[in-house]
Order: structure tokens, then sequence, then C-alpha cells
């Protein structure tokens, strides 16, 4: 498929960490798509792991970029680029060596794809457990699932009361805070959650955001969105 244009990221990192977020991705489903929008010196990739009903987001900052915005040579004909490829297209088309990544071709877009959070009037939510805490959360969560799908009797083993029993849990909200434990299961599964590795990755920058009906946590390694209503079915088995 002819390539739309290419990209070039800041370095060899940011393109290990991109190749990393979308084999995660494509591990959930092989026929994964995500959305592209490049601006401001970075490029934003956002993809829905269907186990966990939340929109992933990967920003990865682009070569020449600085504070103030995209640098001369941060992509080869791109300009603000927003469009729509096979993850696992766009997988293939990065080179870890050199930072560069050849977008393919657009596809048509599942629904998803059409409502993503907003990009501003983000606002600080108190109330949000250290990530220490938050991956114990889940590894309580996960504990918990599989002592109750192990308690049931074989007949009563299905998919539709597995699901019943997912749906408590991971719909129970972190801590005082409105997020659902299934956006912060996400965030584990991701690695979005990993211990810092950087100087510039401090802890203090995993926070909890709201912007109208958008709940967003933020980690120095990705975001989870989710909106507060809901995005549609659930599913809800332990991954």
């Amino acid at each position: 498929m002819t390539a739309l244009s290419g990209l070039v990221l800041a370095d060899a990192g940011e393109a290990a960490d991109l190749a990393a977020f979308l084999g995660r991705l494509i591990h959930y489903d092989r026929a994964a798509a995500v959305r592209l929008q490049v601006g401001g010196g970075a490029v934003a990739v956002f993809g829905r792991p269907p186990s966990f009903d939340v929109l992933a987001v990967r920003t990865s900052r682009l070569a020449g970029a600085d504070a103030g915005g995209a640098g001369a040579g941060a992509s080869a004909g791109a300009g603000d680029l927003d469009v729509t490829v096979s993850a696992g297209e766009l997988l293939e088309g990065i080179d870890e060596s050199t930072g560069a990544v050849a977008v393919p071709g657009a596809v048509t877009g599942p629904p998803w794809a059409g409502v993503l959070p907003p990009r501003g009037g983000w606002r600080q939510v108190p109330g949000l457990p250290g990530p220490d805490a938050m991956r114990a959360a889940v590894a309580a969560a996960v504990a918990e699932f599989r002592a109750r799908d192990e308690a049931l009797a074989p007949e009563d083993r299905t998919r539709a009361a597995r699901d019943r029993i997912g749906r408590e849990i991971w719909s129970r909200t972190l801590g005082e805070t409105e997020l659902p434990l299934r956006a912060v299961h996400a965030a584990q599964s991701l690695g979005f959650l990993r211990p810092a590795r950087r100087a510039d990755a401090d802890p203090a920058a995993v926070a909890l955001l709201a912007a109208g009906g958008w709940l967003r946590l933020r980690t120095p390694y990705g975001s989870i969105a989710v909106r507060r209503a809901g995005l549609g079915v659930l599913s809800v088995a332990p991954v």
C-alpha cells in the first residue's frame, strides 16, 4: 500500500515505545486500526483494545520539535496529518534504528475513531492513588476474578456468567475517583504504568484529568481515556 507520508521521531527510544504500544494493541486485535494526529511537534496514536473498552493514546515527539512546536524536519509531507490506518502496517513501517516511520494508506475507520477525547480543557482531578497502589488494585481485581471464576460449578462457567463477574469487578471505581478499574487495568496491560526509566519520567506526571464527559489517566508512557457514561458493551475476561 502506498505510504501517505513519512514521519521521523525524536529518537530511537520514541520509536521503540511506539512499536511496543502497537504490538500490544495487535495482541488484543490482530486487525486493529489506529488513528494518527500530527501537530505541535508530536504524533498522537489512538487505539481501542477491545478487552478493556477504553481509548489508549501514545504520543511521540517528532524530530526537530521543541516546546514551541514542530521543527522543520519533523516530517516529510505530513503537515497536520489526521488519518486512520492499520496498526499492523504502521508497526511494519517503523525503523527503530533511525526513528523513521512510514505512514501507510488510510483505511475505513471503526466507529470509535470518530469520537475522540477533546484536545484541550483538561483539569486535574484529585484523589488518584500512586502507581504502586494502582498496580496493586489491578492485581487484587485479577485475583478476585480468578477465585470467583474457579468457584463456579462447571455447568455454570459460561461466558455470560464470567462476563457478569468481570463487569462487576472492572466497573468498580478506583479509590475516591470516578475512574473505572478497567482503565487502570488497560494502562497496566499496555505498559503505561511501568516504573519510570527516564529522568524526565517523573512519577508526578501520573495524574487523573477530566474534560467534559471524559476522564483521562495520564502517565509518562501514554494515556487511557474513558467516557464517564461508558463506551459500549464491555468485554471483561482477565488478560
